[in-house]
C-alpha cells in the first residue's frame, strides 16, 4: 500500500485535537479505495495545556498515530520542517489542527497529484470573513509588496495546507536554512503545482496564536529571507542624499560669497530638520543591514532547528 503522511503542527490546541482526528478519519474509505494508508504526525512546539496526554489518547487506540514533541516552544516553521523530516509517506500533507484547512479537501488533492500529474496541491482562501479588519488589510498589503520585491510568487491567500508528492517534500528538505519562510520555500523550489481555492472557515474552539506583531515578524522575516531589495533601497537613499548634500553644500557655498550672512542666524531651524530627517534615513539603513546581518549570524552558528523532549 502507499502511504499518505499527515503532519499537524500544535500548539496549545487540547480543545481541537479529537475534533480534527474524527474530521480527518472521514477521508479512510476514501484512501483505503486507493490503497493509501494514513500516518498521522502530530508535532507538539512546547504546548502548556493538554495537548500531549489527548495525543496520547490517541495513540494508544490507532497505532497510525505519532507525537513528536519539542523542548519549548520553536515555532510553526520549526514543527512543520520537523514534520517533513520524519514523515515517511509517499504523499505528504500539511494541515493546521484546528480544522481552519478542511481535511474534505484531501481526496481532491490526492487525485490531482495520482491522476493529473502535480507535485504539489496548495490551498489559498478567496476570502477572510471574520478576520479583523486592520489585519486583513495589512495582510493584502504584504502580499503586494514581497511580490513586488522577489522572483518568489507568493499566492495571497496562500495556506501551509497543502498535498506534496515525495520529491517535492526532499526538494523542501534540501533547503536546510535556520531561518524559514516556508510559504516562499514551496514557490521557490519549483515543480508543477496546482491551487486549490476555498472560502475561509473560522476557528470552532479556541484562541488563534498569532498576534498582529507576531504576523508583522512573520512578514519581515519572509521579505528578508526571499528580498534583498531592502539593502538596495538603503543604498539608494544613502546616494540620494550625498548628491542632495553636495548640492546644498555648492548653495550655501554660493549664498555666502553672494548674500553673506552676518548673524549666522538665518536658516538654523531649516538645518535642524534636515539634520534630524537625515539621521533618521541613515539609522533605517543601518537597521536594515543589521536585519540581513543578525539573520547571517543565526545562520552561522548553526544550531538546530528544534530540540525534541518525546517521541512516541
Amino acid at each position: 500500500m502507499g502511504l499518505l503522511s499527515v503532519i499537524v503542527p500544535c500548539f496549545n490546541e487540547q480543545e481541537n485535537i479529537f475534533d480534527f482526528y474524527n474530521e480527518l478519519m472521514k477521508n479512510e474509505e476514501f484512501f483505503k479505495g486507493q490503497g493509501v494508508d494514513f500516518e498521522l504526525l502530530f508535532i507538539d512546539d512546547g504546548s502548556t495545556d493538554k495537548t500531549v496526554s489527548n495525543v496520547k489518547e490517541l495513540i494508544a487506540k490507532d497505532k497510525r498515530v505519532h507525537l513528536i514533541s519539542f523542548s519549548r516552544n520553536f515555532g510553526k516553521e520549526a514543527a512543520m520542517y520537523a514534520g517533513l523530516n520524519c514523515a515517511k509517506g509517499d504523499y505528504v500533507a500539511i494541515m493546521d489542527c484546528d480544522l481552519q484547512d478542511p481535511p474534505a479537501l484531501l481526496p481532491e488533492m490526492y487525485r490531482a497529484i495520482a491522476q493529473e500529474g502535480y507535485d504539489s496541491v496548495a490551498t489559498r482562501r478567496v476570502n477572510r470573513k471574520g478576520e479583523p479588519p486592520i489585519r486583513s488589510f495589512f495582510a493584502r498589503k504584504f502580499y503586494k509588496l514581497i511580490n513586488k520585491m522577489t522572483k518568489t510568487e507568493i499566492v495571497d491567500g496562500a495556506r501551509d495546507y497543502r498535498l506534496m508528492s515525495r520529491k517535492f517534500v526532499d526538494a523542501i528538505l534540501s533547503m536546510k536554512e535556520y531561518n524559514r519562510f516556508s510559504k516562499g520555500i514551496f514557490g521557490w523550489v519549483g515543480f508543477k503545482n496546482k491551487w486549490l481555492e476555498f472560502e475561509n472557515i473560522e476557528r470552532k474552539k479556541g484562541e488563534t496564536k498569532w498576534s498582529f506583531w507576531k504576523l508583522f515578524a512573520y512578514a519581515i522575516d519572509g521579505i528578508m529571507a526571499f528580498s534583498t531589495a531592502p539593502l538596495a533601497i538603503a543604498s539608494f537613499l544613502g546616494l540620494f542624499f550625498c548628491v542632495v548634500a553636495f548640492i546644498f553644500i555648492i548653495l550655501i557655498i554660493i549664498r555666502q560669497q553672494t548674500v553673506g550672512d552676518p548673524h549666522n542666524l538665518v536658516g538654523w531651524a531649516s538645518m535642524a530638520c534636515i539634520i534630524l530627517f537625515v539621521s533618521g534615513v541613515q539609522l533605517f539603513c543601518v537597521g536594515v543591514v543589521g536585519q540581513y546581518l543578525s539573520k547571517a549570524y543565526l545562520e552561522v552558528k548553526q544550531r538546530p532547528l528544534y530540540i525534541v523532549k518525546e517521541e512516541l
